[in-house]
């Protein structure tokens, strides 16, 4: 940190909202939020690991999908909770350095554990018969260290670049967590090259991914139109819709909120918009895998009707 900021130690979030007829309803509202996102994500990763039929690549990347998005819900959300109910919702500098480098962490994992899903989805409809060996163990360990090891970078390259970064205003964060837009506004150095910054890593986090989405698809649309039976063909797209779903949910929320300039999409509004993809989208990601995913649906039986005998 520079020595101009060596002064701030702790930030006060201004929450989500500053009407107290509303603290109480939001409260309960998140908080159920919450409660769906712990109990459906950790639900989706015990019924992978007790069904052996699910330890497939697919599953292994829904497996760390649900744990990445347990833990980037529980990074942001409790905190959230507390600027309901607290008075002066204070949090040290630490606190929310920290915070924000498990924000960046998950959600660029995220990001690209998506596009690995979609390279898995590729080999599966395009090669089937090279599946076992193009999606072989050792490929899955592969790639999942590329995921988090894009994660490590986005949350890196963000840190430094708030550590470059001068405070010059109050200590007041304009947000319900600790987020590169507010710590921009308070900025009295150069913004246009920290937002630069920002721009430039948003999109390797979001364009690179969406890029291999896109060519992962294109190849799937390809062969699943040289499908002769409808009902294979019906069959092969059954096997991506949950996952199309996903991609469009958390790209275009995402996009929404970091890859449009300040001055057309206001932070209050912004933070508003950022709730659906913190706390509204983890949510719905089991849902939509439990529902649309017949195996989720047949391990589910299984594993209640295995508890209900014993």
């Amino acid at each position: 940190m520079t020595a101009e900021n060596s002064s701030v130690t702790e930030f006060i979030l201004a929450g989500l909202t500053d009407s107290p007829g509303l603290q109480i309803p939001l409260f309960f509202l998140f908080l159920s939020f919450y409660v769906a996102t712990v109990v459906g994500n950790l639900g989706l990763i015990t019924l992978i690991g007790l069904n052996s039929h699910l330890h497939i690549p697919m599953y292994f990347f829904l497996f760390n999908l649900s744990f990445i998005d347990f833990s980037y819900s529980t990074t942001l959300t409790p905190k959230m909770l507390m600027s309901f109910v607290s008075k002066k919702n204070i949090i040290s500098y630490a606190g929310c350095m920290t915070q924000f480098f498990f924000f960046c962490f998950f959600v660029f994992s995220e990001s690209y554990i998506l596009s690995a899903m979609a390279y898995d989805r590729y080999v599966a409809i395009c090669k089937p018969l090279l599946c076992m060996v193009t999606m072989s163990p050792q490929v899955c360990l592969l790639l999942l260290s590329g995921v988090y090891g894009m994660g490590i970078f986005g949350a890196v390259t963000h840190m430094g670049n708030i550590m470059f970064m001068t405070f010059c205003a109050d200590n007041l964060v304009n947000h319900y967590m600790c987020d590169i837009i507010p710590f921009l506004e308070q900025s009295c150095n150069n913004s246009y090259i920290h937002l630069l910054v920002v721009f430039i890593v948003v999109t390797i986090g979001i364009g690179v991914p969406i890029v291999t989405i896109f060519i992962s698809y294109g190849f799937i649309l390809s062969s699943i139109l040289h499908i002769s039976s409808t009902e294979g063909r019906a069959k092969a797209f059954s096997t991506c819709s949950s996952h199309i779903i996903v991609v469009c949910l958390f790209f275009g929320s995402g996009a929404f909120m970091y890859l449009k300039p300040p001055s057309i999409l206001p932070l209050d509004q912004g933070k508003v918009s950022s709730v659906f993809y913190t706390a509204v989208v983890p949510m719905l990601y089991p849902l939509i895998y439990s529902l649309r995913n017949k195996d989720v649906k047949v391990a589910l039986k299984k594993t209640l009707s295995r508890k209900l005998f014993s």
